[in-house]
């Protein structure tokens, strides 16, 4: 077995998910042993553990892919993509591996630990064998943890950089916390009713069987798509954000909440049916129900600064109604890492992307402020939410409980607005490189003269916003809009894609609905 580059082999880049592609093509494998490599090397500059996390999440079944954790449980930081790129891709492993120790002054007799973790796929059991070929070449040791979701993998190189003994990590110690955290922040509660887990036919499935079980006198957690399907077929977060309807295998019925998680568990999506129809509440509504909460139990009289970070796929409706209630947001770029480094600039930060992707990050200065006002509660919630990234079961608790304080149903939840109708169109182009974006992606700066003829469709419609920005994989421009009716989207939608087509040297047919 062999995990070797051939020469010529085609160049690949790390990005916000890592690597990512075909699992049955023979370049994973070089791919999966050389990411081994970037974690260890990470691991022996900072003197603290790593993870390395072999997923491809909502992807197919098919595909694959791996990411390197930080310390903390943070993503890469965006100097060591770049080293992470250049390892991937050397054709002299060896001499790329000794220009990034002296570099970045890694000692010779340093050794590193990397925290290995692998989803229910069929090739990454084999594909972990390459990241542990990896690790030991970078003079490093590996502790696997086996099947795991990616939140979990996250949450563990975060404990044991806190000082749990090695002998200690485990999953026992992951469903522990927010377990006795979801039950701290609920004991004066009763049951709280039923909700149905859409697993994706995933590694999401172990961890909602042992949620489930360990958390039967609280609420019914019932689980569908739970290893009898194919991984996010029909099925899963993303296929039901993107199709706007429920997953397979689920017969839905009035009064019960549902929810779907996606293949690596770390997003999450709700809904349920109201008046019949399937109703969608997904990230942009998680984050506003979440910071909903937090200013009513703040008040107005607390030093505690949060705020709500969003991306410019976010509803605008979601938008106004924060602006609404007086709670502050930021727009970033689009991608996790963007989102997490702002909500860092606030002492309560809640993000999420429209997709389900997101969390809330407590800094010390509002734990030292909660505790100082008295607001335990909040500080449980504190406890409740994976701080170290998305975690759709993390976050689904955190629901589960925050509905309950606030006494809501979900057609309260549901009720805190209504979407703007919006539509999302792909239009190729010939070389993505000629749309430059700025503002958050918000604003198109290249080619000269689009936006100002952007901005003159928009004006057309009542509630009117769109934007445009190149896709990170492939040559087409996303046209993002949205518009008080259906109606009036889809006009604004087809005129943008037109336009982007026609100033963008669009290539094939002319975009079309």
């Amino acid at each position: 077995m062999s995990f070797e580059r051939a020469p010529g082999t085609k160049q690949v880049k790390y990005g916000t998910a890592g690597f990512r592609g075909p699992a049955d093509d023979g370049q994973m494998g070089f791919i999966v042993k050389r990411s081994g490599i970037t974690a260890a090397l990470r691991s022996r500059k900072l003197g603290k553990a790593t993870g390395l996390m072999i997923t491809a999440s909502h992807n197919p079944v098919r595909d694959n892919g791996v990411k390197v954790t930080e310390p903390l449980g943070e993503m890469l930081v965006p100097n060591w993509e770049g080293l992470a790129t250049d390892l991937t891709n050397a054709d002299d492993l060896n001499a790329e591996i000794a220009k990034v120790i002296k570099s970045e002054e890694i000692s010779s007799s340093s050794e590193g630990l990397v925290i290995l973790g692998r989803d229910t796929r069929p090739s990454s059991a084999e594909l972990s064998f390459a990241a542990t070929e990896g690790i030991i070449q970078a003079q490093s040791r590996s502790l696997n943890l086996g099947v795991v979701t990616t939140p979990q993998l996250h949450y563990l190189t975060y404990k044991i950089n806190k000082g749990t003994p090695v002998f200690n990590l485990n999953l026992d110690l992951y469903y522990s916390d927010f377990t006795n955290a979801f039950l701290e922040i609920t004991k004066n509660s009763g049951n709280l009713g039923s909700v149905e887990v859409d697993c994706a036919n995933g590694v999401g499935l172990l961890a909602g069987a042992q949620f489930a079980k360990r958390l039967e006198s609280k609420v019914n957690i019932k689980l569908t798509n739970a290893g009898d399907g194919l991984l996010n077929h029909d099925c899963g977060a993303d296929f039901v954000k993107t199709g706007q309807r429920a997953p397979v295998g689920s017969e839905m019925k009035e009064g019960v909440r549902y929810c779907s998680v996606d293949g690596d568990a770390d997003r999450l999506v709700y809904y349920f049916l109201r008046a019949g129809k399937f109703f969608l509440l997904d990230g942009d509504r998680i984050a506003c129900l979440i910071a909903t909460y937090l200013q009513k139990r703040l008040g107005k009289d607390s030093s505690v600064n949060f705020g709500v970070v969003q991306t410019a796929y976010a509803n605008g409706a979601s938008t106004n109604y924060l602006s609404a209630l007086g709670i502050k947001t930021v727009c970033t770029k689009t991608g996790v890492k963007h989102l997490h480094h702002a909500a860092l600039d606030f002492d309560i930060g809640v993000y999420f992307e429209a997709n389900g992707h997101g969390t809330v990050l407590f800094n010390d200065s509002a734990i030292a402020k909660l505790e100082k006002e008295g607001h335990s509660e909040i500080l449980a919630l504190a406890k409740l939410v994976n701080q170290t990234v998305g975690d759709a079961f993390s976050d689904m608790l955190a629901v589960e409980a925050v509905l309950y304080l606030l006494n809501w149903s979900i057609e309260d939840w549901a009720a805190m607005y209504s979407d703007y109708p919006n539509r999302l169109m792909k239009v190729k182009i010939a070389n993505r490189a000629d749309i430059q974006v700025t503002n958050a992606e918000r604003t198109c700066i290249a080619p000269a003269g689009l936006q100002d003829k952007l901005n003159s469709l928009v004006a057309t419609v009542a509630n009117g916003r769109s934007f445009v920005r190149a896709s990170g994989t492939e040559d087409v421009v996303r046209v993002y809009a949205e518009a008080n009716t259906a109606e009036n989207c889809d006009k604004l939608s087809i005129a943008v894609a037109n336009l982007v087509f026609d100033m963008a040297d669009g290539q094939g047919d002319k975009p079309s609905l």
